[in-house]
C-alpha cells in the first residue's frame, strides 16, 4: 500500500480496532478534497456486504466522535476491491493461490498464468503450455510487479 497521507492514517488508526479479531484487512484508503473518504477491505474468507456495512456504521461513528469534521461535512465508503482491481498486498496474493492473474512487470511484459505459490518477496505462476512452447514455472519478484489482476475463468 502507498504511504499515507497524515490525514488517511487518522482515519486508519480509527479504522484497526473495528477489524481486530477478524481476518480483515485494508488494501487501500483514499480521502479527496470533497472530504470524501473510500475505503477498501478484503478478508482471508472473503468479505461480504454485511461485514462492510459493520465496519462503514463503526467507522462513521469513531470519526464523528473523534471530531475530523467538525460540520460533518464528510461521505464514508467502505467496500471491497472490485474484481477488475489489482492486487496490493502480499496477503491478498495468498487468498488467490489457484486463480489465474495476469501479472504486468515494470519491464511491461505480461504473464498469465495460475498462481502456484508465495513468499514475502516473490510469486511463482505456472503458465499454461502452447504447441511451440512447454509449459513452465515463472518465478516474479514482487518488487517487479506493476501490476497483477485475478482473471476470471469460465
Amino acid at each position: 500500500m502507498k504511504d499515507l497521507t497524515p490525514q488517511e492514517q487518522k482515519i486508519v488508526d480509527l479504522l484497526q480496532p473495528l477489524m481486530e479479531g477478524s481476518d480483515i484487512f485494508l488494501t487501500q484508503i483514499s480521502i479527496k478534497p470533497t472530504n470524501n473518504i473510500k475505503v477498501y477491505l478484503d478478508a482471508d474468507t472473503g468479505l461480504d456486504i454485511a461485514r462492510c456495512a459493520k465496519i462503514n456504521r463503526g467507522l462513521y461513528h469513531a470519526i464523528e466522535e473523534a471530531g475530523y469534521y467538525p460540520d460533518g461535512d464528510f461521505s464514508l465508503e467502505v467496500s471491497s476491491p472490485g474484481v477488475d482491481e489489482p492486487l496490493s498486498s502480499v496477503r491478498q496474493y495468498k487468498k488467490n493461490i489457484g486463480r489465474f492473474l495476469e501479472v504486468i512487470l515494470q519491464d511491461g511484459s505480461i504473464h498469465l498464468g495460475q498462481l502456484q505459490a508465495l513468499n514475502d518477496s516473490s510469486i511463482v505462476l505456472h503458465i499454461k503450455g502452447t504447441k511451440k512452447a512447454a509449459p513452465k514455472d515463472v518465478e516474479l519478484s514482487i518488487d517487479s510487479i506493476k501490476s497483477a489482476v485475478v482473471q476470471i475463468v469460465f
